[in-house]
């Protein structure tokens, strides 16, 4: 039976020389304001972000920008474009992919047969669940799958 750590590992062989995107944390400071600065990077796969050493969660996904435009229809638009000004004032460049709000897994967790954020041992299988209400699929399949995608763009 193959674990959660060896499927992330085997991961991570495969994906060298890809293109890894920007991990942020929201800093705030009395001289440099709000911003959204680089605390590494990870590969972007689905649900997961894998680093070097670490396999996080997904949440907040932006791409910096300028505020640029002035007349939002929502309120909701306007908060967004704020967000990705923040990154850009953080240090990413115009463009770069920023994940914000991720979770550390557990991996060491799931192998003992229990979860962590959207991944978990279920009859000893790794499974993982793309969505909140999703069904879980098993990771190797889901890896394989991601993997091949980001490899062939």
């Amino acid at each position: 039976m193959t674990t959660t750590s060896e499927l992330l590992a085997s991961a991570r062989a495969t994906l060298a020389g890809v293109p890894k995107e920007g991990l942020g944390e929201e800093r705030s400071s009395r001289w440099r304001g709000e911003r959204i600065v680089r605390v590494g990077e990870a590969w972007h796969i689905g649900v997961l972000l894998l680093t070097d050493d670490r396999t996080l969660a997904t949440a907040e996904i932006l791409r910096a920008a300028d505020l640029g435009r002035r007349g939002y229809t929502a309120e909701s638009a306007r908060a967004r474009a704020a967000r990705r000004q923040l990154a850009l004032r953080g240090g990413f460049d115009e463009g770069d992919v920023v994940h914000v709000d991720w979770s550390v897994i557990d991996v060491d967790a799931v192998d003992a047969g229990g979860s962590s954020g959207p991944v978990a041992s279920i009859d000893g299988i790794p499974q993982v669940r793309w969505s909140r209400s999703g069904a879980y699929m098993p990771l190797e399949a889901y890896l394989r799958e991601r993997i091949d995608l980001m490899r062939d763009v």
